[in-house]
This record gives structure tokens, C-alpha cells and sequence, in this order.
């Protein structure tokens, strides 16, 4: 059985959306993230998609290209 997160069900606030702000524009893995804010993955991807944030890496360059 796994661990449930330290933050689990509590309510996100304006520092933690601000957090979870600066981690995603500084390219942190969305797992990385979820561990340092102690919450899971799915509700960072979830707050993420409701706040419109985007998890995507701006720092890789697409599939195919050099």
C-alpha cells in the first residue's frame, strides 16, 4: 500500500499556486514537483489544467528535428 502525500485533501493556496507556478516555468519534472509540494502527481496535473499552467518542457526540441 502506498503513502498517501503530506498535502492530500488540504486546500491549495496562493503560495502554493505560486509554487507550483515557478517549478513548471523552470521545467521541474511533474513527479518532481509532486514530491517537493507533497501532493500527488494527478492533483499537480490537475490543479495545473484548472489554473492553466503548462507541465510541458519548453526546453526539448521535438521528435525528428536536430
Amino acid at each position: 500500500m502506498s503513502k498517501t502525500p503530506k498535502n492530500s485533501g488540504k486546500s491549495w493556496t496562493n503560495n502554493d499556486l505560486d509554487r507550483l507556478n515557478t517549478l513548471a516555468a523552470g521545467n521541474t519534472p511533474t513527479r518532481l514537483i509532486a514530491w517537493k509540494m507533497g501532493r500527488s502527481e494527478d492533483s499537480i496535473r490537475s490543479k495545473a489544467s484548472d489554473e492553466g499552467i503548462s507541465l510541458k518542457p519548453t526546453n526539448q526540441s521535438p521528435y525528428n528535428r536536430r
